[in-house]
């Protein structure tokens, strides 16, 4: 699965929000322009649309001469393969580099801290 931009990906976060929905729909979705920045345009949006379909990321239903886009690719797949991405590309392929980085590096809270242990020690009873 090929990685997407972050234009491509907030595009596609928009069209998991909404499940399915026409160019006018997955705009309306996206996260609202930071300050000072504008919002994109509709055929900015509509032009990543066709690029995700090429991708094989978007399918279309055609109404006309409108489309109604809907995911191809799970949120939680695409999701799994990027953290995967990270830890190859950045942690030498390493899950224990990248949960070192976390908890060294970030600032997590004691419920943060508690849940990764919850979760730790779930997977260890499963073994």
């Amino acid at each position: 699965m090929e990685a997407l931009t972050k234009a491509e990906e907030q595009v596609m976060q928009a069209l998991w929000s909404i499940g399915q929905g026409f160019v006018k729909d997955v705009l309306n979705a996206l996260q609202p322009p930071k300050r000072g920045e504008s919002a994109p345009a509709y055929t900015t949006i509509s032009t990543i649309l066709r690029i995700l379909e090429q991708k094989g990321f978007v399918g279309h239903e055609a109404f006309g001469r409108s489309h109604r886009y809907f995911p191809k690719v799970d949120r939680e797949d695409y999701s799994a393969r990027s953290v995967r991405r990270v830890v190859k590309d950045y942690f030498g392929g390493s899950p224990k580099g990248l949960l070192s980085h976390f908890i060294e590096k970030e600032d997590l809270s004691m419920d943060d801290l508690d849940a990764l242990l919850k979760v730790i020690r779930e997977r260890q009873q499963k073994r």
